[in-house]
């Protein structure tokens, strides 16, 4: 079966036809670094991770950028407002987004790449826009820049919209703009309320990029004019990604052939963001949860469904993630095999993780009777080993024993003093002192743990 894929740009579920054969480009918009990444945040980043492991499954060699927008008007305005460089606070809060990326094990990119370090990039695609007529420097002597929409008949297209319906452009000064909908490719340097240190030189005087300008000139440097998947939330639809093909366009470069976005994750109906106040940090997460776990649950919903989080399903996924690791830990050990045909068939159908999810379920069900009844189950373990291992869960990877290294010591050290209990508890068996085995195994399930009795010995469970 072929992997298909739904392009938002066509709005439907097409076969996916790579630009090289056996080669995969795809560009993913990362985050802005102004504050600690939540939740909402890291679906994107595990989403498009899920996709770039399928597809290096399918045997594609995949380039797979993911940029980091390290100046941005938000950056300038907190960093101004903790009394800080806006540099300090970009840095340390791309240092908070990797650890987050580590935790729930999101496989870093081919190449990450920072706004800050491609101006000159810019700079020559903003020129190449201006001797295209396509952009204009602004008359009113900002040092702005504007892309013009006017000038690109196919304006609104990503999103079917047209310029006549769109809002005036909010990301600069509109009195230097030909249309209020032109959006800006430069900014100039506002001496009374901007840092120096945010300012470089152009063609224009000294200034900054806008936003949508960096994702076509990191595109374009390390996936070429034309790639094949470009990722990001659905809020990213407009004006971003709007804008981001229409520069890239009008610049000659072909850009994007399929379109990828994922859905939000909402609070109280309300897309999870700092502006709203309910967003859930990823450290205050991993303070009650596993990254394990935090991953599992945002798998189970398909990447293009909107999510309204809450603790009670986030706990409901961690009781499902612990029955296919209590499979694991009581059956036999076994080598990573072959992934059953359904699962496939689910993965192929635009990342379809919920139904490759039911897929697993079956299989551990199926497991767990085989060794109720004592049969042979390690095909099956093989065969959950396959699927955790594409979904990036595997119990071995050792993302999961270096991510919560506190974590791992805590399980060595329960490890041995369990073992030391079970140890008096068999003794006491064997000398038919079956009050005291019974008072052995009730103290250990008191402290959360479950025992139980296999052929090869007693086994625990948190």
């Amino acid at each position: 079966m072929t992997f298909r894929l739904y392009d938002t740009a066509t709005r439907e579920v097409r076969d996916f036809a790579p630009l090289e054969e056996g080669k995969a480009g795809l560009y993913l918009c990362g985050l802005t670094v102004q504050s600690e990444p939540h939740v909402g945040h890291v679906r994107s980043g595990v989403n498009f991770d899920v996709l770039q492991r399928w597809l290096r499954h399918l045997g594609y060699d995949v380039t797979f950028i993911r940029n980091v927008t390290d100046i941005d008007d938000k950056i300038l305005t907190k960093a101004a407002g903790q009394g800080r460089p806006w540099y300090n606070l970009a840095y340390e809060m791309h240092r908070e987004l990797d650890r987050a990326y580590d935790a729930l094990n999101v496989a870093p990119p081919t190449y990450e790449p920072a706004a800050t370090g491609h101006i000159p990039e810019m700079v020559e695609l903003i020129t190449e826009l201006i001797a295209r007529d396509h952009a204009y420097a602004a008359a009113d002597g900002s040092g702005d820049v504007y892309f013009d929409v006017q000038s690109w008949p196919s304006y609104g297209e990503l999103t079917r919209q047209g310029i006549d319906d769109m809002e005036a452009a909010e990301d600069a000064d509109p009195r230097g703009k030909r249309d209020p909908r032109d959006f800006a490719l430069w900014k100039g340097w506002k001496k009374e309320s901007e840092p120096e240190t945010a300012a470089w030189p152009s063609p224009w005087g000294r200034g900054r990029p806008g936003w949508h300008i960096e994702c076509s000139a990191m595109a374009g440097k390390y996936l070429g004019p034309a790639f094949d998947i470009h990722g990001g939330g659905v809020d990213l639809r407009f004006p971003h990604h709007e804008n981001e093909q229409a520069q890239s366009r009008a610049a000659g470069r072909p850009f994007a052939s399929y379109w990828m976005h994922n859905a939000w994750i909402t609070t109280a109906g309300e897309k999870m963001s700092k502006s709203l106040g309910n967003s859930l940090t990823i450290p205050a997460v991993l303070k009650n949860y596993r990254g394990i776990e935090l991953r599992f649950y945002l798998l189970m919903a398909h990447y293009r469904s909107h999510v309204e989080f809450s603790f009670e399903a986030l706990d409901e996924a961690a009781v499902g993630l612990r029955r296919i690791e209590h499979f694991l830990d009581r059956a036999p050990a076994a080598e990573t095999g072959d992934l059953p045909a359904d699962f496939v068939a689910a993965m192929n159908d635009d990342l379809g993780t919920p139904a490759a999810i039911a897929v697993l379920y079956d299989a551990v069900r199926e497991g767990n009777r085989l060794l109720a009844a004592g049969e042979d189950a390690t095909p099956h373990v093989a065969r959950v080993l396959a699927m955790l291992d594409v979904l990036g869960l595997h119990p071995d990877d050792s993302a999961w024993a270096t991510g919560g290294g506190d974590d791992a010591k805590l399980t060595a050290a329960v490890d041995a003093l369990v073992a030391g209990l079970l140890e008096q508890r068999a003794q006491a068996r064997a000398d038919k002192d079956f009050a005291r085995a019974d008072a052995i195994r009730d103290q250990i399930k008191t402290a959360g743990i479950e025992i139980e009795d296999t052929p090869s010995g007693a086994r625990w469970t948190l």
